[in-house]
């Protein structure tokens, strides 16, 4: 892979909770590591509640790490101080799920938009700056006329283009797309994954998606990192993941995928365990069609089942290419 651009070093994020009078923690985000190269897609892919978001908002610094680094360029943005981070964070932006919740309704197009540029000091002049959201606005889609409406005179593929243009306004070069299509029909989902792609072809940038929706991420991940109960379980490319999955998480998953094709998959059964107290050995045990006593002694490590390909179980299961034995054509 190409010099990475942003590196995630074993980032834990616990949350220290109250249960009448026991104290818990909760392990959100645990042990996770990963690497993003310039104009690459990683796609997060799990159930909710697995941590994506919560690894999303810690990425951009919104939630500081309990432990671990995120580092941009080689800079630790949460070991910087705050007013170094802010100039420094620029560079990485977030696109939140629900377009409407994200933008001030208060506000116009036109001065959501324009609020980054005020943020972070770019561009001079106030001419100057109208001409930069109209441009943006272009970029992404919509008409410069509606730098004058409200988010509630959008629709909802309206309101995302908005939140991606303001997302590019400070020449970003990552950004965290937290469940964007999530909230959008069938059809403008569509158009915002193409809208992303294009982006990505002009301007370079680089994309960590999350999503559930493992067709939605078939269109646009380069690679794929499973997330199961805070932890990645399995990583590799996208035609790995999708065409070889290693863990039985990721079958089950990919199994779930609506089909016209009659068959038996793997179900993915049972409820998730709670973060407060996850099981003892493999954390997938309980719900695993092929959980054997060994699975119950210890938490495995991600570990390579193929080159760029990794899974964290103790008996991955992955389809190989037949290779003749000696002797054989």
């Amino acid at each position: 892979m190409a010099e990475p651009l942003l590196r995630a070093e074993n980032v834990v994020k616990h949350y220290r909770v109250r249960s009448g009078r026991t104290r818990a923690t909760v392990r959100a985000v645990h042990d996770v590591s990963f690497e993003l190269a310039r104009g690459e897609t990683l796609a997060l892919v799990g159930e909710s509640g697995c941590g994506k978001s919560t690894l999303a908002r810690t990425l951009v610094c919104l939630e500081q790490p309990t432990s671990g680094r995120v580092l941009l360029d080689d800079l630790d943005l949460a070991g910087m101080p705050e007013r170094r981070r802010r100039r420094t964070r620029k560079r990485i932006q977030m696109v939140f799920q629900d377009p409407f919740a994200s933008l001030n309704p208060r506000m116009s197009v036109g001065d959501l938009v324009g609020e980054a540029y005020e943020v972070h000091g770019l561009p001079d002049g106030v001419e100057s700056a109208r001409a930069a959201v109209a441009e943006l606005l272009a970029r992404v889609g919509l008409d410069p006329a509606l730098a004058g409406h409200h988010p509630r005179q959008l629709s909802g593929g309206q309101r995302q283009r908005v939140a991606i243009a303001r997302a590019l306004a400070p020449h970003p070069a990552v950004l965290i797309c937290d469940e964007p299509t999530s909230a959008l029909d069938v059809s403008v989902q569509a158009q915002i994954i193409a809208l992303l792609r294009r982006l990505q072809a002009e301007l370079g940038i680089a994309y960590v998606f999350i999503s559930h929706d493992l067709a939605v991420v078939r269109q646009i991940a380069d690679r794929v990192a499973v997330m199961y109960l805070g932890r990645i379980v399995e990583s590799g490319t996208a035609q790995d993941v999708f065409e070889s999955p290693a863990h039985p998480y990721t079958r089950a998953l990919l199994a779930s995928i609506p089909t016209l094709t009659p068959g038996t998959p793997t179900r993915l059964d049972g409820e998730a365990p709670s973060p407060v107290n996850p099981p003892e050995g493999c954390h997938f045990r309980p719900r695993c069609p092929h959980a054997r006593p060994e699975c119950g002694t210890a938490l495995p490590d991600l570990a390579a089942v193929a080159p760029g390909h990794s899974a964290a179980c103790l008996f991955p299961q992955i389809r190989r290419s037949h290779i003749p034995s000696e002797g054989q054509p």
